[in-house]
């Protein structure tokens, strides 16, 4: 399970698809019911952004540092 430490503020992370970012706990309650295998992905994608499907959910996550790199090309 995700801890509230685990999800910093440099990262916004959309549920299926959604235009608005999710909140931390909604993150943390879904996290309660994934194995090792889908909590390491989830960290993975934490640290360097991406997108992926766990249990039926669409999260796509975004690192504010990569955001600002990419306005500075």
């Amino acid at each position: 399970m995700l801890s509230k430490q685990s999800i910093r503020s440099k990262h916004k992370i959309f549920l299926n698809k959604s235009k608005r970012p999710s909140d931390k706990s909604e993150i943390i309650a879904l996290s309660e019911f994934w194995n090792e295998r889908e909590e390491f992905i989830f960290r993975k994608l934490l640290k360097q952004g991406g997108s992926t499907t766990l249990q039926g959910v669409h999260f796509k996550v975004v690192v504010q540092e990569k955001m600002l790199r990419l306005k500075d090309m």
